[in-house]
């Protein structure tokens, strides 16, 4: 099994899904958000690090694929991990499990940009967060 972490765990309530009764776009996008932010924490961007020294990161693509649809009342966990770093970005993804079978229900890929809030514009990630990231890589093999 590969390396990654579990950064969300959930339910889809009624509110989440559309008039086709399945979750809605845009909340897999908003779960895959909050796994997002877990993930750069775990890796040394806390929230704190990213408000005291005016950082932030910035999503500048995302592919997804949509492989089971999800109905109120399923739980699911997201695991994630990163597949690439440079001297500013991550590349990384998530995977969103379907609680009661571990079925994978969708898979994003993300790159995200480190950049100085006050500045806007890309600076290279802390030392620290980088090498802790590259100590962590893994091969995925990405549905599409």
């Amino acid at each position: 099994m590969i390396e990654t972490i579990e950064t969300y765990r959930g339910v889809v309530y009624p509110w989440h899904c559309d008039h086709m009764g399945h979750m809605n776009v845009m909340w897999y996008v908003g779960k895959f958000d909050e796994a997002t932010w877990n993930l750069f924490a775990h890796l040394g961007m806390t929230p704190a690090f990213l408000r005291d020294q005016q950082r932030g990161m910035a999503a500048v693509e995302q592919r997804i694929a949509y492989l089971k649809e999800l109905h109120a009342g399923d739980t699911i966990a997201i695991r994630s991990a990163a597949v690439a770093v440079s001297s500013k970005t991550i590349k990384f993804f998530h995977e969103m499990r379907l609680g009661e079978s571990d079925t994978v229900a969708a898979v994003t890929l993300l790159t995200g940009v480190h950049i100085d809030t006050v500045a806007r514009k890309s600076v290279p990630l802390p030392e620290e967060v980088a090498a802790h990231a590259r100590r962590h890589l893994v091969e995925y093999q990405l549905p599409w």
